[in-house]
């Protein structure tokens, strides 16, 4: 009993200490008041309308807002209380529908400090990190995770795939203050590691000494030419022989034609280049290996998770073809909450789209089966009538009258 008892207290502390920054789910048409789109010259932007899109669980609660116009620039963002990331965890976590089976478009967002100027957001508005799927052709199916750093976009050097079908899927972000990370898809982890080793925050603690050199008398040949081997006198043969077995054309005119020379054939006595065989080196070493040193520009940062001052997300991408819903942002630093959340909200929903879409395609199909068995019938119709017209063509072609009939026999006898 005492151990529930401490179990339960652990968890209502663990609640009470969890701090949820920002959450939007777009339940009604206040998002619009609270949203701000940038106004950038010289670019023709979209605008996101609220809609569950063509398949759904619930056609109410899952409603987001959703890219509605190809070819098109987005440019959306919302402010809300700034904090601070130290000694704690920063989790980012959305959701992305890609229901138009998207082509090339972003599915990202991106977190910003309290400097964005909303109105004049645009690709090169400096932000803090960007996270989220990118789609564009087979060759780019891709989950960012860049991080800026001093002034620098930094991209992770691993690479993460992203869901590339038309259903709702969740993202999640986990910065630790570790300096770990995870990243999460449909709640399960596709990739984590430390953030030193997957981006290039710092230069390489070693480096290669510049002192060291090479010994001159190093040999790093595993194997070398046989001294004792040499190429036999008969190895030397053209590649190339005159056909032995053409002959002259009877009608071939030396002054015309220019002196007959028989066409070339390869030649099956040719060896190709002479090489001496390979054998073991006497003096071989192993490869060299260039020593290290410590790296002088070298500066450990125990704080790479850390952003000093969170203040605003937006969408900044491109989409050829639209359609796209996004929905069910987070932001806190409880990645147990931001778990269960994403669980409540997204796997019922992700269960309702399957189903609610076969069901959309069974009827399809049903329907176009039908059409087909239609077009075929009416094709089928008119094939017999125009055989019906041909009978009855026929049927009223006048015959001879009998009197004519028998007056033309007559006059022949």
């Amino acid at each position: 009993m005492r151990f529930l008892v401490l179990v339960f207290a652990f968890l209502a502390f663990s609640e009470v200490n969890s701090e949820v920054y920002y959450e939007e789910k777009f339940a009604d048409d206040t998002w619009e008041s609270n949203w701000v789109y940038s106004e950038h010259p010289g670019k023709e932007f979209g605008k996101f309308v609220r809609s569950a899109g063509k398949f759904f669980n619930d056609p109410e609660e899952d409603k987001g807002i959703q890219t509605s116009q190809d070819a098109r620039f987005y440019a959306l963002s919302t402010k809300f209380k700034p904090f601070s990331s130290k000694e704690k965890p920063l989790v980012i976590q959305f959701t992305v529908k890609h229901e138009q089976n998207i082509d090339c478009g972003g599915g990202y967002l991106k977190v910003f400090d309290c400097g964005l100027d909303q109105k004049d957001m645009h690709g090169d508005s400096p932000y803090l990190l960007m996270f989220g799927p990118d789609i564009c052709g087979p060759g780019t199916k891709k989950v960012h995770v860049i991080f800026n750093y001093k002034g620098k976009n930094l991209l992770i050097n691993k690479e993460i795939r992203c869901k590339d079908d038309v259903y709702t899927h969740l993202y999640t972000l986990v910065v630790k203050p570790d300096n770990t990370y995870e990243v999460l898809i449909d709640n399960e982890k596709v990739e984590s590691g430390e953030l030193e080793a997957d981006w290039n925050f710092l230069p390489p603690k070693k480096i290669k000494d510049p002192e060291a050199k090479k010994p001159a008398d190093w040999d790093d040949r595993p194997t070398i030419d046989d001294p004792d081997d040499k190429k036999p006198d008969d190895w030397d043969k053209p590649e190339h022989i005159p056909d032995p077995d053409a002959s002259k054309p009877e009608d071939w005119d030396d002054e015309m034609d220019g002196e007959w020379e028989p066409p070339m054939i390869d030649n099956p006595d040719f060896k190709g280049e002479w090489k001496p065989k390979q054998i073991d080196n006497p003096n071989y070493k192993g490869p060299w290996i260039h020593p290290e040193i410590d790296n002088p520009e070298y500066s450990p940062d125990p704080e790479l998770y850390l952003k000093n001052e969170v203040c605003a997300i937006g969408f900044d991408l491109w989409q050829v073809k639209s359609g796209t819903i996004f929905d069910n942002i987070l932001i806190t630093d409880d990645p147990d909450h931001a778990k269960q959340v994403g669980e409540e909200l997204w796997r019922p929903r992700s269960a309702g789209e399957k189903k609610m879409k076969e069901q959309q395609d069974e009827e399809e199909r049903k329907k176009r089966e039908e059409e087909e068995k239609s077009s075929k019938k009416d094709e089928e119709d008119d094939e017999d009538e125009d055989e019906n017209e041909d009978d009855d063509d026929d049927e009223t072609s006048d015959p001879p009258e009998s009197g004519e009939e028998d007056s033309h026999t007559h006059d022949e006898f």
